[in-house]
């Protein structure tokens, strides 16, 4: 993907990189919000040091038929996810290292150990099933 900002045209290579075993980093903000601005050029100097990865900027609004009904409290809320094991989903500080930090903890791990986590607790049991972005392509797309 050339942008960030993730638009309909690109949701197939979004899945693609998914499919390839890509870890995908979104944050989910909102075009009005002060906070979101702020952190943007962070977030998008994050996805320069890390080319490896896929890293989006999702607008609940504009994106509203993607993000359904994901619960977004507050921003930014940062969805980290390997094939289609969501690792991560919640509220961060605005603070791009702290995504940093959570993205090089995660890239450690092996598969087996991810699957294990991701089953651990009751809350991440629902990010499977609720903010899984391979599904939610899936459903857009169908």
């Amino acid at each position: 993907m050339q942008s960030l900002f993730l638009v309909p045209e690109q949701f197939p290579q979004l899945a693609r990189a998914l499919d390839e075993g890509r870890w995908v980093v979104a944050c989910l903000c909102a075009a009005w919000c002060d906070v979101c601005k702020q952190y943007r050029p962070g977030f998008e100097a994050l996805a320069a040091e890390h080319p490896e990865q896929q890293f989006v900027w999702i607008d609940i609004e504009d994106q509203a038929d993607l993000v359904g009904d994901l619960d977004v409290e507050n921003f930014p809320t940062i969805l980290i996810q390997h094939r289609d094991i969501v690792v991560f989903y919640g509220t961060m500080l605005p603070e791009p290292r702290q995504v940093a930090r959570l993205l090089e903890a995660q890239l450690s791990r092996d598969e087996d150990e991810l699957r294990r986590e991701a089953s651990s607790s009751a809350e991440r049991k629902q990010w499977q099933q609720d903010c899984n972005l391979r599904s939610l392509l899936a459903q857009f797309s169908s």
